[in-house]
């Protein structure tokens, strides 16, 4: 017995909405996409499941620990570049200040 066939994500997306919306039942799509029932109920709470994480991250899914970490670090360098943007300002107030001409040399 061979290795059932790939769907595309396309495909996979279009009979998990047919299923959802109610047009047919996971028996129908699994009889007319020539798949199993398990594959569909499987792509179904996947799909679900994807909603439901990119509810909770505000439309972000960071399932990825690679990914993870990289945001961890965009926010800790962002954060140190705002520290460094404000050190900079007060740095130069503070050289102005010192380099301004004095009231008294007049």
């Amino acid at each position: 017995m061979g290795r059932p066939p790939q769907f595309p994500v396309e495909d996979k997306l279009r009979i998990v909405l047919s299923v959802l919306s109610g047009e047919m039942t996971i028996v129908e799509a699994a009889r007319r996409n020539q798949t199993s029932e398990q594959s569909i109920g499987r792509w179904k709470q996947q799909f679900l499941e994807g909603g439901k994480a990119g509810l909770a991250e505000g439309g972000r899914v960071v399932d990825n620990p690679r990914e993870r970490a990289l945001q961890e670090q965009i926010d800790e360098l962002t954060s140190a570049l705002g520290e460094a943007h404000v050190e900079l300002r007060v740095w130069k107030k503070s050289a102005e200040y010192r380099l301004a001409p004095s009231r008294t040399s007049r």
